[in-house]
């Protein structure tokens, strides 16, 4: 078999295989399935694995800062915008052009720390979600797509999980002057019913990074240090 024959089975071989999946069929009716790209014969399965569980993680974001936002109207409005999922895209929009994020400046460490300040006076929300979202994606080496060739950093995955837990147990205990929490997320209804959905997202977040960094891990043969956050001093483990 000549070099054009192969590559004519192999590429159509992919194409069924791309056809003879089904999608997951969500309650919002929305669907991850994708078409075939030429670009896929350069990825290997755990390239698309990373690929997948990048857009968890950005899609978790998205939602926590459109949660967030909701749970405190004054930060958008701080921001001039005119309702929470319009200062939401404006968040995520950059993404269009992430390999800018590299030059983010002032870099993520410093922004993860602005929304606790008492003397900060813009939006919390934004400070907040922008710095996890540039931290994020610089464990990805802010990228988002994958090939064979494409390295990885499981360490710097490991590290995003644990800043991320520190940034919860943050979320969770800061209060300001008053005794108030500086950013309202998990609290209780009416009726005293517990909302715990921020919790639930930011497990997720977590959790995907985690399993995702325990994969290449397995792949590099490149064992993770472990190490944790000092809470208190907001000291993050480098990305």
């Amino acid at each position: 078999m000549n070099r054009t024959t192969l590559l004519a089975c192999l590429l159509t071989a992919a194409l069924l295989a791309a056809c003879g999946g089904q999608p997951i069929a969500r309650k919002d009716g929305s669907s991850s399935a994708r078409s075939f790209s030429l670009k896929d014969l350069a990825k290997g399965d755990v390239d698309t694995v990373i690929e997948i569980h990048q857009q968890e993680i950005l899609a978790i974001l998205k939602n926590l800062t459109l949660k967030l936002y909701r749970r405190n109207p004054n930060e958008w409005r701080k921001s001039g915008f005119a309702s929470a999922d319009e200062a939401t895209a404006a968040l995520f929009k950059p993404l269009q052009h992430c390999q800018l994020a590299q030059q983010h400046n002032p870099p993520w460490e410093i922004v993860l720390l602005d929304p606790w300040r008492a003397d900060f006076a813009g939006d919390r929300v934004k400070a907040l979600m922008d710095g996890l979202l540039v931290m994020h994606m610089a464990a990805f080496n802010h990228q988002t797509e994958f090939y064979l060739l494409t390295e990885v950093d499981a360490q710097k995955l490991y590290n995003a999980a644990r800043n991320t837990e520190a940034v919860v147990w943050k979320l969770s205990s800061a209060r300001n002057e008053s005794g108030e929490p500086v950013l309202l997320s998990n609290g209780f209804d009416g009726n005293g019913v517990p909302n715990l959905s921020f919790e639930r997202e930011f497990g997720k977040l977590i959790g995907i990074q985690d399993t995702l960094a325990r994969i290449i891990e397995d792949k590099s043969n490149r064992a993770i240090r472990f190490g944790v956050v000092n809470v208190a001093s907001m000291a993050f483990l480098p990305i």
